[in-house]
């Protein structure tokens, strides 16, 4: 038996890379399509929404997200309320937000994933820079991605930041006396060390993790050229969540 899949944000970059992915695996079903600037009534035979609410009592299994921040937290709570079992790649969640999520998943008895980055290779990074920390304490974290991203730092980054944190004492970094001349020019700080953003044309998800020691340095690097690099994840993810009864915020989570 099929699992039935709603893809909400199925006219963005991710959203419709997403629905070729689901599209082209025997084992799920193109249920429904969400998105708040859709024109058309259905693409390919699958009905087309523009507003959540009119998928209350819809026949589906999984909740794909790729929307924006500012609706990624209702979009999943509505999953949720409604028996979608929610696979989000939209970032911008606060940890109070995931909180509650995670709670009211279990209250539902429902799977779910939150997920900052899909892409295997970049799961590996964050566990690496998290092993690395320990014997490299002092350490920044650049992250890159396409200019048209709303949210900074990027969800990785934030992610990757706080794996850091469960394994690193805590560090203040930098000399004691240090002065930005330039607001801002050294990044946000987390936990004593920095994050920077970067947001170019043609870049799509690129982070490094840069440590330094007396005498030697360490760089670990990840590269998403295509966004298909992502879609094992949420591939894994869709099959995941359906066999869980609680969401979980991390894909590493399920590897």
């Amino acid at each position: 038996m099929s699992i039935k899949v709603i893809v909400a944000g199925f006219k963005g970059k991710m959203g419709s890379t997403a629905v070729d992915m689901v599209k082209g695996d025997s084992e799920l079903e193109l249920a429904a399509l969400l998105d708040p600037f859709a024109q058309e009534k259905e693409v390919d035979g699958v009905p087309v929404f523009t507003s959540k609410e009119d998928l209350v009592g819809f026949d589906a299994d999984v909740w794909v997200d790729f929307t924006m921040p500012k609706v990624a937290y209702e979009n999943t709570h509505f999953a949720l309320e409604n028996g979608f079992a929610p696979v989000v790649g939209t970032t911008g969640f606060t940890e109070e937000q995931i909180a509650e999520l995670i709670a009211l998943s279990k209250e539902k008895g429902l799977g779910g994933l939150i997920a900052p980055n899909f892409a295997i290779g970049a799961i590996l990074l964050m566990e690496f820079a998290a092993k690395a920390s320990k014997y490299f304490p002092d350490l920044e974290i650049i992250e890159l991605h396409h200019d048209k991203k709303k949210d900074a730092p990027s969800g990785t980054a934030v992610k990757t930041a706080e794996l850091i944190r469960e394994a690193r004492d805590y560090k203040k970094q930098g000399a004691e006396d240090e002065e930005e001349t330039l607001a801002g020019a050294r990044g946000a700080e987390f936990d004593g060390f920095r994050i920077h953003s970067v947001r170019l044309p043609g870049l799509v998800a690129h982070q490094e993790v840069i440590f330094g020691a007396q005498g030697e340095g360490l760089t670990l690097r990840h590269d998403s050229y295509d966004r298909i690099s992502f879609m094992s994840g949420v591939n894994l993810g869709i099959k995941e969540v359906v066999k869980r009864d609680q969401l979980v915020y991390g894909l590493e989570h399920l590897l």
